[in-house]
């Protein structure tokens, strides 16, 4: 094969440019591409790696087995620094994200080979643009890096000086560590070691749990009042606020909730302006429940957890979940003294529905134990959304109202629109079961004591509210509103906290007074229901020009 590639090269029609001008095109196609690819002080490091190969083509050759191989490796380490690129790019627009970024190594860690294939289904047609681009500048790079090999005759002595002197630059590169390390064939497979890394942290972290409830303990938690207390805390995934019609949404996507806040009055407080810290489960899951202070994959050091903080004041906690997720299993589930996963098929095609939750609640509602802390994990609308529902519950199926019309005159494709229809049917089914939970929750206040119960979503999500995606979104505002609700049994909220600004990150201190939990650290300014509470804007990877929307 090796002897046959260069008689069939030349078989072709005879090329237009000079071997010294297809070089040159070549290195500027690959550097215009490290430009929309890298920051602007790492092109000039990233260039000079992938210039070795390209020196080695000007090197005249006579022998046609060589000149085969040369065509060959040439072309592969080409196509390294190409694919590298593609997967650069379509990080940084699809969630304004570097690969070895924690958002993207924690996702991908918590990926299974199935998650994987599901999320090139859904989103494939997204990725066809940016794969056609690629292709064609794969064949023509495959092309130049032909054309630049085909000479024969000796270089000139400029040109031989030249070639030395940038292979002596390649050379230093490949030897200085902070160039080296964004080579492709030694980036990628440093980085596919951090996310075994953090797969393998996230396996048993024993020690990690003992730590955080001795760090609790240490702090001597107590409560502020006397009886029994239950306080439920239902966590759901990728809701947007602006699909409830509890938050004025035109689709009618909440009847129960807004239901209950007739019913309820001033004891159901629907914060306005709520915000997740992040976009994705995992993160925003870390900063909830050690509120605010630990980051995906640090360790515990004297961090403190919700939970742990619970256990030590005499709470017992119960986490009930419809995720099949090994990190947060491992992170915060296990912390519980009851755990119960009650959906063991991993992936976005799962089709276990929130509902079957709800007699897991009310079982520990009913449970004897004086004080209860209650963690309902629901997938609430997590992708893909036509899952999210039985599939007989079709609320919006003419689809023919004013958010369809306001889609189309936005310009959003037809598949934007029926996502966004799936999108908000799975908000409807999942308004029964938040709904109900709070309807439990207040049926089982325990007699001469007091009930809480929180609703929040972890982080947004995308569909269609300013770009044609469908999908979580950290480049976005949509990827970070979020809901928040709060019930108490007692005494009414002041009606002027549900204007407040509201950061997820910062739950776990309004959770920690809705159990008249008291300790050392305690800050009441990051607790919303507190009158000494104040604002600070989390720092988001998209820019929110008011937090009041």
């Amino acid at each position: 094969m090796l002897n046959r590639l260069p008689l069939a090269l030349r078989l072709r029609s005879r090329p237009r440019i000079t071997p010294l001008v297809a070089a040159a095109l070549l290195c500027l196609t690959l550097a215009g591409i490290l430009i929309l690819t890298y920051e602007s002080h790492r092109v000039a490091q990233v260039f000079v790696l992938a210039l070795a190969p390209l020196l080695w083509l000007r090197w005249p050759l006579t022998s046609a087995r060589l000149a085969a191989l040369r065509f060959l490796v040439t072309t592969a380490l080409v196509a390294v620094f190409l694919l590298d690129a593609a997967a650069r790019l379509y990080l940084q627009q699809a969630y304004q994200a570097a690969p070895d970024s924690a958002l993207v190594i924690a996702a991908v860690a918590n990926t299974t080979p199935q998650e994987a294939r599901e999320y090139l289904t859904a989103n494939g047609r997204a990725m066809l643009p940016l794969a056609g681009v690629f292709l064609i500048a794969a064949v023509a790079l495959t092309t130049l890096v032909w054309r630049s090999g085909t000479h024969r005759s000796a270089l000139p002595r400029w040109q031989r000086r030249v070639l030395g002197l940038l292979a002596l630059l390649c050379l230093a590169a490949l030897l200085i560590k902070p160039w080296r390390r964004h080579h492709p064939l030694i980036f990628w497979p440093q980085w596919a070691q951090s996310v075994a890394d953090l797969q393998r942290s996230w396996s048993d972290q024993r020690q990690d749990r003992e730590q955080l409830l001795a760090n609790a303990r240490a702090q001597s938690p107590v409560l502020s009042v006397e009886g029994p207390s239950t306080v439920v805390l239902v966590l759901t995934d990728s809701v947007n606020r602006d699909n409830m019609s509890l938050y004025g949404y035109t689709r009618p996507t909440t009847p129960q909730l807004e239901s209950l806040q007739r019913e309820e009055q001033g004891r159901m407080l629907t914060i306005r302006h709520a915000w997740s810290a992040e976009s994705g489960t995992v993160a925003s899951l870390s900063g909830l429940f050690s509120f605010g202070d630990r980051a995906v994959g640090e360790p515990a050091g004297s961090s403190q957890h919700l939970l742990a903080l619970a256990r030590a004041a005499g709470y017992r906690v119960w986490w009930m979940s419809n995720h099949d997720d090994l990190a947060i299993e491992q992170q915060h589930a296990r912390l519980a003294d009851e755990m119960e996963m009650i959906n063991r098929a991993p992936g976005r095609s799962t089709v276990s529905l929130d509902g079957e939750l709800l007699d897991c609640l009310e079982e520990a509602l009913v449970d004897p134990a004086p004080r209860k802390l209650i963690v309902v994990h629901l997938l609430g609308a997590h992708p893909h959304y036509a899952l999210r529902a039985p599939a007989a519950f079709k609320p919006f199926a003419d689809g023919d109202d004013s958010v369809e019309q306001g889609l189309q005159r936005a310009g959003q494709p037809l598949w934007i629109r029926s996502a966004r229809r799936a999108y908000d049917t799975a908000i409807a089914y999942h308004d029964t079961v938040v709904a109900q939970s709070l309807r439990l929750t207040r049926q089982h206040t325990p007699r001469d004591g007091h009930a809480a119960w929180m609703f929040l979503s972890d982080h947004g999500q995308e569909v269609g509210h300013e770009v044609a995606r469908a999908g979580h979104s950290p480049g976005t505002p949509a990827g970070y509103r979020v809901p928040a609700v709060v019930w108490r049994s007692q005494s009414p909220f002041d009606p002027a906290r549900s204007d407040a600004r509201f950061r997820v990150d910062w739950a776990a201190w309004t959770l920690a007074s809705l159990m008249h939990l008291r300790w050392r650290e305690q800050r009441p300014e990051r607790d919303v229901l507190d009158p000494a509470y104040v604002w600070q804007p989390p720092l988001l990877q998209v820019r929110v020009a008011r937090y009041d929307r």
